[in-house]
């Protein structure tokens, strides 16, 4: 099966082919860096995260480009309401993005670039505009001229007249049309701004992602990416200013996430029901929160709540048991299952679920039934562990197939991130029983208080004591 992705531009899912054999370029807009991102922001960190980790694992190589807008409006304000400078709001909420995006299993962006590091880019980008009468200046800010690009409206299927009001600035006489949107911004008393030919200012806002693609990525990208409220105006604005001046197209394919919902209701400050990511992971999972995105498919509203989180935390937990299960039984294998001939149709089913696994995820990266095939090889695994007699052969193939699995959605913890190896775990555990044997409870209840404090639990079974995280 071919890779296909929904492109939100033609409005229907494509054959995935990159503009250069094994190579993707991608790009994710960031976020404006002025405050902690809530569990809105989370859902494009985590699904593109898996995108990219998917191209990955299928062998091709992924430029993965995530910006930061670290001067705008909403910054300048901010910074003086704290009585700093722009760039050091931005330096503190840069720093607290990274270590949120870290702290939800997400992996670093190949690039993290700064509109402040991307100046020069951006005004020779406004300056190539205005040679070809794409862009005018007017009393010192900078205008695109939507009428120059007949196309304009084509990523949200609007035209001008439908679009005319919805421009991230106020209609004003400057602007030759009402639509025309602002590339450069004069600056006003006190405020943070670079020189230009038109005059001391700042960028506007959606010249700064077309200039940072072009510089990173080139003229066209092959996977443009954001939140479902990015497509307008912010992605036809870049699509606008980049084709015109390149006359390329700025992206093979388009991708937006849906929105994220609380308790059934929009996210938003006037009814003050918003959630930052790290006020959800002080006492949450990570692998609850991946979870709780990746169950609902990319494209559809997502409604967090205290009821889906809590459902999240209990798949993720029959997950980690299986694996555990797996994993203690393979510790255990006697003697004689060593050289168990491997279960031929378990294999079989084990490959046909990796096989509707990847499928699944063919099919528009289409988490949640990715994590049915998952949940279908839990079934398996647990009905075979009820033999008395395994294969290890065929308990290594299924932690295989799980680390596949696992290493694509990012739901379970890797023996580093657990805090303890397994053969530290089980050391302890040897020491634990020895010192019960010589009757030193107190060093057996110290073991015991140890590995409950690192999230480890022993239950006894008919093989022994095994151990499982919590």
């Amino acid at each position: 099966m071919t890779l296909k992705i929904y492109d939100s531009m033609t409005r229907e899912p494509q054959p995935f082919v990159p503009r250069e054999a094994g190579k993707v370029n991608m790009y994710v807009c960031g976020p404006t860096v002025y405050d902690y991102i809530h569990i809105g922001n989370a859902r494009p960190v985590i699904f593109f995260d898996v995108v990219r980790r998917y191209l990955e694992a299928i062998g091709l190589q992924v430029n993965y480009i995530v910006n930061f807008t670290d001067v705008d409006d909403k910054m300048i304000r901010k910074a003086a309401e704290m009585g700093i400078t722009v760039p050091e709001l931005a330096e503190k909420f840069v720093t607290a993005f990274n270590e949120d995006r870290d702290a939800l299993g997400a992996f670093p962006s190949t690039v993290s670039p700064r509109v402040t590091e991307t100046i020069p880019e951006i005004v020779d980008f406004i300056q190539g505009l205005v040679d070809q009468g794409a862009a005018y200046e007017s009393s010192g800010d900078v205008y695109f001229r939507t009428g120059s690009f007949p196309e304009y409206g084509k990523l949200s299927h609007k035209n001008l007249d439908e679009l005319q009001y919805g421009i991230r600035i106020d209609v004003d006489e400057r602007k030759e049309n009402p639509q025309d949107f602002v590339l450069w911004k004069a600056a006003k008393p006190g405020e943070i701004y670079w020189p230009s030919p038109w005059g001391d200012g700042r960028p506007g806002w959606h010249i700064e992602c077309s200039a940072m693609v072009r510089k990173y990525a080139g003229d066209t990208l092959d996977i443009h990416g954001g939140g479902h409220d990015l497509q307008f105006p912010h992605h036809e604005c870049e699509i606008a200013q980049s084709e015109s001046l390149t006359g390329q197209p700025l992206s093979r394919y388009w991708m937006h996430n849906g929105f994220v919902n609380i308790n059934n209701e929009k996210m938003s400050k006037s009814l003050g029901n918003g959630v930052t990511v790290r006020q959800l992971l002080n006492g949450t999972s990570k692998y609850a929160i991946r979870y709780l995105m990746l169950a609902t498919h990319y494209r559809s509203p997502l409604n967090f709540s205290e009821e889906t989180i809590r459902q999240a935390a209990n798949s993720i937990e029959r997950l980690t048991n299986n694996r555990d299960n797996v994993k203690h039984r393979l510790s255990s294998v006697a003697t004689g299952e060593l050289a168990l001939p491997g279960d031929e149709a378990l294999n079989a089913r084990l490959e046909q679920l990796r096989s509707e696994f990847h499928s699944r995820m063919e099919d528009d990266f289409s988490t949640p039934d990715a994590i049915t095939s998952w949940f279908g090889l839990v079934t398996e695994v647990n009905a075979y562990l009820q033999k008395e007699a395994v294969s290890e052969s065929d308990l290594k193939l299924i932690l295989a197939r799980i680390d596949e699995m696992n290493g694509i959605l990012g739901l379970l913890p890797t023996l580093e991130e657990a805090g303890l190896l397994d053969e530290e775990i089980d050391a302890l555990i040897a020491e634990r029983t020895a010192a019960r044997a010589n009757r030193n409870f107190a060093r057996a209840d110290e073991i015991r208080d140890l590995l409950a404090d690192r999230g480890i639990l022993l239950e006894d079974t008919p093989q022994g004591i095994r151990w499982r995280r919590k």
